[in-house]
């Protein structure tokens, strides 16, 4: 008998992955393909959607054609998305706007405004937190800004809502996306009245909800030919990437919290009810029916890291692309010179604002206890203890909200440097293990989707498929060095939220050209 897969498909901010995995992890086929992600000013990050939807087809029909010459048989397939998008359609489905990502900040003013008037209760109901990433402030932007675009508007999608539609010709939208848009009530899962309301749309422009198991049938007889595939081959609607990406680590139970550091950086956790923190630091979204993922992603993680080999190790830049790695190698041996605590240098790695436990697009990078003592070997000490105090500032927003992790399972970019990890144990004073990769959310897509199509018993199955490669202690030296930082760093990131509005003021007047200095400034 043939050997059945199920394919999974993460539709990413740069790129699409697709991966063919059996009910034993194996991988059978995989395919990427990358694409642009657009900036026409600095504020802003769009994706063109018919570049998304080639991508798709092209990774998906390639991963089909290696499958089946393989003799294995595509017995489903399901998706995963990146958070956060929007673009409209017209009453014909005629794109209007690109996919305005995550990653945008042009809503900021909307986003602040809300915060000021009746933005902690939408959080309490929807669970998603008031900011620039989320779609509710986006459709505010548009409102105000595009009022030709927003009146045209018959829909307003998701990017992933957007390639279903192009497959199926349904209009479709999980409850996992739909609980990070700002507008999906997490009690009733409905849209929630007064958040549309607020957004200036009615329901009829939005997707119809379903559950992430729900099971879509009937290719389009295009996407079918193009694809190869038969047409009554279920797919699984799926969720988005940081949730299954917890199902991909094998971080599904209570206790369980998912990290990973890439560009960004996030923790996760799967709780058995919505969760939420009255002070609006974390999210609460959908995973399935009766499993929810708290957590808070970091705006700044490797991108920090980049950051800083560039302004302050132009010499070690000589190296080929194709040893780009060498390179942090060596900023992190000089890193590894340094102390614990870089000597009482202090890294807040805001260069891109931040999201959690802060959510405020105003934050700035700071440097504090800078003296004549101190090196760059100290100064990318501290950006590498900067990003991981605010990883950890996110386990305390979750702790102070009832929810305490009990095991961390790490991945990302950063779990390639002993240093970082040896790090990420001493200041959250855990043990930290590391899964295999297993390409995080395509595996997490796979196995929802086998657990909807009953391949599999549950997704806490996935564990026994889930091997531990490396684990790191606390260094107790090390970790009472951080003990005297942590509270720090806290404070500072805390206390200077009036000083990063003002200085943030300051750089948009002269971003826009309000003022011009002149020599005798």
């Amino acid at each position: 008998m043939s050997r059945q897969v199920v394919i999974g498909l993460d539709i990413g901010t740069t790129s699409t992955k697709c991966l063919a995995y059996d009910v034993d992890g194996e991988i059978h086929a995989e395919q990427e393909a990358e694409y642009t992600l657009y900036s026409p000013d600095p504020s802003r990050k769009e994706q063109d959607p018919e570049e998304i939807l080639k991508a798709v087809k092209k990774t998906l029909s390639h991963v089909v054609y290696e499958v089946q010459k393989k003799g294995a048989v595509v017995a489903g397939a399901g998706f995963s998305a990146a958070m956060h998008s929007l673009l409209a359609l017209d009453h014909s489905g005629n794109i209007l706007t690109n996919a305005v990502t995550w990653a945008d900040q042009r809503s900021v003013k909307e986003a602040e405004e809300l915060k000021e008037d009746g933005g902690h209760e939408l959080y309490l109901r929807t669970g998603t937190p008031v900011h620039p990433m989320s779609p509710l402030t986006k459709l505010m932007w548009f409102q105000r800004n595009q009022p030709d675009i927003f009146e045209r508007a018959a829909k307003w999608i998701s990017i992933k809502e957007y390639v279903i539609y192009q497959l199926f010709g349904r209009f479709l939208v999980d409850h996992s996306i739909a609980s990070a848009t700002g507008l999906f009530e997490l009690k009733t899962k409905q849209w929630d009245d007064k958040a549309l309301r607020t957004a200036g749309i009615t329901v009829d422009q939005l997707s119809e909800l379903v559950p992430a198991t729900y099971r879509i049938k009937g290719l389009t007889r295009e996407a079918a030919e193009e694809l190869d595939i038969d047409p009554d081959t279920p797919f699984v609607i799926g969720a988005s990437d940081g949730v299954l990406a917890n199902i991909g680590a094998g971080a599904v139970s209570p206790g369980q919290a998912a990290c990973s550091i890439g560009t960004s950086g996030a923790v996760r956790t799967v709780v058995d009810k919505p969760t939420l923190d009255p002070k609006g630091r974390i999210f609460c979204y959908e995973l399935t029916e009766d499993k929810w993922v708290i957590g808070g992603p970091i705006n700044n993680g490797g991108i920090a890291l980049q950051w800083i080999k560039e302004q302050l190790y132009p010499d070690l830049d000589g190296a080929p692309a194709s040893k780009e790695e060498s390179t942090f190698d060596e900023m992190t041996k000089r890193a590894s010179a340094i102390q614990p605590g870089a000597d009482g240098l202090v890294f807040l790695p805001y260069l891109m604002g931040e999201r959690a436990p802060f959510w405020d697009s105003d934050t700035k990078g700071v440097f504090f206890g800078l003296t004549l003592n101190h090196g760059r070997n100290h100064m990318v000490r501290s950006v590498l203890e900067g990003v991981m105090y605010q990883m950890y500032s996110v386990v305390i927003a979750l702790t102070e909200s009832g929810v305490q992790p009990t095991e961390y399972r790490c991945g990302g970019g950063f779990a390639r440097s002993e240093l970082w990890r040896q790090m990420m144990a001493d200041i959250f004073e855990e043990d930290i293990v590391f899964p295999e990769s297993h390409q995080g959310s395509c595996f997490g897509a796979a196995w929802l989707a086998m657990y909807a199509l009953e391949m599999v018993p549950d997704l806490s199955s996935v564990r026994d498929l889930i091997k531990t490669t490396l684990k790191h202690q606390p260094v107790e030296e090390n970790v009472t060095a951080y003990r005297d930082i942590k509270p720090i760093f806290l404070r500072l990131a805390r206390g200077l939220h009036d000083e990063f509005k003002a200085i943030s003021d300051v750089q948009r007047r002269h971003a826009s050209g309000k003022r011009t200095l002149s020599s005798s400034d």
